[in-house]
């Protein structure tokens, strides 16, 4: 752990002496200064609270590699310009341009989570009671399982003209996409789920006479939940990556029409803005979902 924390702690003293070495021709990098800043605050602070925890030394990593990153950023391109200033824009003109931006995104982030909490929640609401049923009845299994070794494998995408054709709106066609990416793993996984409940689990479960509905509910779904939860994982990676697919019928924001619009008119410097705000949201999305799962798998702990 120490180690960690004096390699994290000598590259941001490394990278502070490089922001602070004045460039000719170019202004100070204030924004990244700050950031780089932050990053630092942050990790000392979690140092402190987390002494002797496993997950410090995980920060410890983790603030190291940015900061090498950020450094070799910004030695290729405001320091040595070794690479292309159209394709690698510098990274203090990135961040001040994403400070610049942000309203914007904002706005943005708000339609695209309409469209993939919709089509996510339309998923886990039908992928779940239909998976929970279909592994259950063996006879259902069997007559519904050859159309989903055929259905799970297509692309969504290519169901976007009938969607459009179909549907009233280009919301529902673009909520629809984001469904149909979601609902396979999660059927399929909470099929799987059910397979893998012990035998003598549910024997015992029919030994007290319970009624079908009660046994789904109390014994099935439990038994199944490690599973859901890997689908439910799955189909939001999916959902995410859909997302953009889904932005480009008819839509006029979101974080993923950012980046495809800017990347058309080859502005680079906001399809990194756009990237770098997607990955921040990205990993929110992440971590908020990563405990509610262990929060409903508490039990096995």
């Amino acid at each position: 752990m120490n180690s960690l924390l004096t390699t994290a702690n000598l590259l941001f003293v490394v990278l502070l002496g490089t922001l602070l070495w004045p460039v000719p021709g170019t202004e100070k990098p204030y924004h990244l200064v700050a950031l780089v800043t932050a990053i630092e605050a942050i990790y000392l602070l979690r140092g402190i609270f987390f002494r002797g925890k496993s997950s410090s030394s995980g920060a410890g990593d983790v603030a190291a590699i940015v900061y090498l990153l950020l450094l070799s950023w910004h030695l290729a391109t405001a320091r040595f310009e070794v690479l292309d200033k159209m394709l690698f824009p510098q990274p203090e003109a990135v961040l001040a341009l994403f400070v610049a931006e942000l309203p914007d995104m904002l706005k943005g982030l708000v339609n695209s989570l309409i469209l993939l909490v919709s089509g996510y929640l339309l998923a886990l609401g039908t992928a779940v009671p239909l998976g929970l049923l279909v592994g259950w009845r063996g006879r259902l299994f069997r007559a519904v399982n050859p159309f989903t070794k055929v259905l799970g494998p297509i692309p969504p995408i290519v169901y976007i003209p009938y969607a459009i054709a179909l549907l009233p709106s280009f919301r529902a066609a673009s909520i629809f996409v984001i469904f149909i990416g979601a609902f396979w793993p999660i059927f399929i996984n909470t099929v799987h789920g059910v397979f893998n409940i012990p035998k003598g689990l549910i024997d015992s479960a029919r030994v007290l006479n319970l009624r079908e509905p009660t046994l789904l509910v109390r014994v099935i779904l439990p038994g199944a939940m490690p599973s859901i939860c890997t689908g439910a994982t799955l189909a939001l990676v999916f959902s995410l990556v859909l997302l953009t697919a889904a932005e480009l019928i008819g839509a006029n924001s979101g974080i993923g029409w950012y980046v495809k619009n800017f990347a058309d008119f080859a502005d680079y410097q906001r399809v990194i803005v756009g990237i770098l705000f997607i990955s921040i949201v990205v990993t929110a999305i992440t971590w908020g979902t990563e405990r509610l799962e262990r929060r409903l798998l508490r039990w096995r702990n």
